[in-house]
């Protein structure tokens, strides 16, 4: 039996979508990069500051439109980079407009050594759902990519797809 798969990530600077696409690739998925309209510029210290506010006020930035209906998937494998301990504003604004019950629902984020309880909020928001996995990845671009690449690719393939 196939299942329809789909990678869903928001990325500020790379390292989610780096990972998001090594995962796309191992899982032959489809893949969907969630986009605010209104984007926090990722090369200056105030990212924090901006980042930090988003998510401490628990705010939903407008997202540009999706380009895929993650209820068109049997599983979905989403990922987030870590802010202020926990994901992304995007992540809350694709989770809170999106219904998503009934799918195999594999969670990852990628952070700078203190993940929080980021795939925990992630799994809150998410009941009705089976988990398939979870993978927390310290910095793929900075670290050795060939031992990140090989670990993200060992966890993919041990998802229970099926």
């Amino acid at each position: 039996m196939h299942t329809k798969t789909l990678v869903v990530y928001y990325s500020l600077e790379g390292n989610t979508q780096f990972v998001a696409e090594t995962i796309a690739a191992i899982l032959r998925a489809d893949i969907l990069k969630i986009q605010p309209q209104k984007e926090i510029n990722a090369g200056n210290f105030m990212k924090y500051l901006w980042g930090g506010r988003q998510v401490v006020m628990r705010e939903t930035p407008t997202l540009l439109p999706l380009d895929k209906n993650p209820n068109d998937y049997d599983t979905l494998i989403i990922g987030t980079p870590v802010w202020a301990f926990t994901f992304a504003p995007p992540l809350r604004t694709f989770l809170s407009e999106n219904k998503i019950i009934g799918k195999k629902i594999g969670l990852f984020c990628t952070h700078e050594g203190v993940p929080g309880h980021t795939l925990q909020h992630m799994k809150n928001l998410l009941p009705d759902n089976q988990f398939i996995g979870a993978l927390e990845i310290n910095l793929p671009i900075k670290k050795n990519p060939k031992k990140i690449i090989a670990a993200v690719e060992d966890w993919a393939r041990g998802l229970r797809l099926v």
